[in-house]
């Protein structure tokens, strides 16, 4: 258990999801009284131990709504995947795997009754919309942190959770690729530029302000707030 800013506690759960013909390693972040839950979908060349993501998550545990953070390779597809640099941007095999761990929370006690909203990171945002369009009664919400929705292509009409896409203000070519996207999506949706950012938000507080835009975002279309 950590403690939560209001003093509540958040569990930490190691799970194991099945997707396919596979099963993902994922982490669970159960906040006391969630109002929601988010799934992650990492970007390309990372995992469910990535920094920002896990930034990202512990501020929205903070704010009540549970988190899973699943790697969608396998560790032998990871070792191919260092080599070849291709199957992270397999966004049909990715949003499937999404799919499936969208599906695992659903039938998982904890969190079955939870909204559920989704945030992609680079290449993962594609698949997260990807996602989306096939559980449109499923995913009430979609964030995109320098992400490459253009990346869903077909299925970015066929999205219907309002959407976010949060991109740096200095991360030119994304930002046409997010406008691009943006154009495409037909749910509500909304651009928002983080100045002085590059792509993977490295610079100090702009991490921050997109986790805020995030956090109110979902806590707007899961919790009603």
């Amino acid at each position: 258990m950590s403690p939560m800013a209001d003093g509540g506690a958040i569990e930490q759960r190691a799970v194991r999801i099945p997707a396919g013909a596979v099963v993902l390693d994922a982490d669970l972040g159960l906040p006391s009284a969630a109002c929601g839950v988010v799934l992650f979908a990492h970007g390309s060349g990372s995992s469910r131990f990535s920094p920002r993501n896990r930034h990202v998550a512990r501020l929205l545990n903070e704010a009540g709504l549970a988190t899973l953070l699943a790697d969608l390779l396998t560790p032998d597809e990871e070792k191919v995947d260092d080599r070849t640099r291709h199957l992270r941007f397999d966004i049909g095999m990715l949003g499937e795997r999404l799919v499936g761990a969208a599906d695992w929370l659903k039938s998982e006690a904890a969190t079955a009754a939870l909204p559920l909203g989704m945030f992609g990171a680079s290449t993962g945002a594609g698949a997260a919309l990807v996602a989306a369009a096939q559980r449109p009664a499923a995913v009430a919400a979609v964030v995109s942190r320098g992400g490459r929705p253009d990346l869903a292509g077909e299925s970015l009409p066929a999205v219907r959770a309002p959407t976010l896409l949060i991109v740096g203000g200095h991360d030119v070519a994304v930002i046409r690729m997010n406008e691009e996207a943006l154009a495409r999506l037909r749910a509500e949706k909304r651009l928002a530029i983080v100045p002085g950012a590059t792509h993977l938000f490295e610079e100090p507080g702009t991490l921050d302000e997109a986790a805020g835009l995030a956090r109110e975002w979902f806590l707007k279309y899961l919790a009603g707030e």
